[in-house]
């Protein structure tokens, strides 16, 4: 899906419906509890494969990649704050008012990761630029040649690419799901701009390529995409107050992260739906009063946990 050059250093990483998960909606629904309509189940998108590390600590051996992913400074650092931003009173049903949405979300995340990131010793300035695209985008990182969400990481520089259409259409049905699914979206790619600003994008698919077997290469897929979705629930949760996660934008968020991941017949590599439900409460609800990206330690978690 995705054409990558080697000449230069690169990181994509992609995600696939609902639940900031993009690509396509599967024609199943399935029924959500306390009132929610019931919503179309995700189905996988891919992720493109980076040749070299680029961001964060530098690592060449599975050791050290692996120490990176599973004792990151990042997993000490203090409690997520709130970037006190409200939503945006908008329409999503043209590329305006996604923008406009999106673009807001994307400033709010910046400010509120930026002094973790800083506690972490990461490079916290780097502020990713956030790309509408309809059906097809060609980015630094490759082609992106369906309606999906990616994260594009390129030296000292990142892009989010966003299918506005493909929001704008959602919007038609539900606008609430809508809401639901861009707030989601845009959380769980700034979680892949966390992990390569610490080094945990670039390392996991280091030891991605090292694996020898297809099953504990999708483990890995696995663990990084929970992970991505966790800390981005993480902020979803620190800012609960300012942008009310109440109501039926919390149910429809919440059946949306409870129905997304991998499906019967595509390659499972981003968890499944109750794996994946399982890591976004975990990043969204406190510890005490807090939220903390340390919660969000998928690659020292166990195997069933990332299933």
């Amino acid at each position: 899906m995705v054409n990558l050059s080697s000449k230069k250093l690169r990181t994509l990483a992609g995600l696939a419906a609902v639940a900031g998960l993009s690509l396509a909606l599967h024609a199943q629904a399935a029924q959500a509890s306390g009132g929610v309509p019931p919503q179309p189940a995700a189905e996988l998108g891919k992720t493109a494969q980076p040749k070299a590390t680029i961001q964060g600590e530098q690592a060449t051996t599975l050791a050290s990649n692996t120490n990176i992913v599973r004792y990151n400074r990042l997993y000490k650092t203090g409690a997520i704050p709130a970037s006190k931003c409200k939503e945006v009173n908008v329409s999503l049903r043209t590329a305006a008012g996604v923008k406009a949405y999106d673009q807001q979300l994307l400033n709010c995340m910046w400010a509120a990761w930026a002094p973790i990131l800083k506690a972490s010793g990461a490079n916290y300035r780097v502020k990713p630029t956030m790309v509408l695209y309809g059906s097809k985008a060609n980015t630094v990182c490759g082609v992106i040649s369906s309606p999906t969400s990616y994260y594009c990481g390129h030296g000292t520089k990142a892009e989010i690419y966003i299918p506005w259409g493909y929001i704008a259409n959602m919007w038609k049905n539900s606008p609430t799901y809508a809401r639901a699914y861009a707030t989601n979206t845009m959380a769980h790619e700034y979680g892949h701009h966390v992990q390569y600003m610490t080094g945990i994008l670039s390392a996991s698919w280091s030891r991605q390529y090292a694996f020898t077997t297809s099953a504990a290469k999708l483990e890995e897929s696995r663990r990084r995409e929970l992970q991505a979705s966790c800390l981005g629930s993480a902020y979803i949760g620190a800012n609960k107050r300012y942008y009310p996660m109440s109501a039926g934008l919390y149910s429809q968020w919440k059946y949306l992260v409870e129905h997304s991941g991998d499906i019967k017949g595509y390659p499972r590599d981003h968890g499944s739906f109750a794996n994946h439900g399982w890591w976004s409460h975990a990043g969204f609800y406190a510890a005490s009063s807090s939220t903390y990206a340390g919660r969000c330690n998928t690659f020292n978690s166990a195997s069933s946990r990332v299933s």
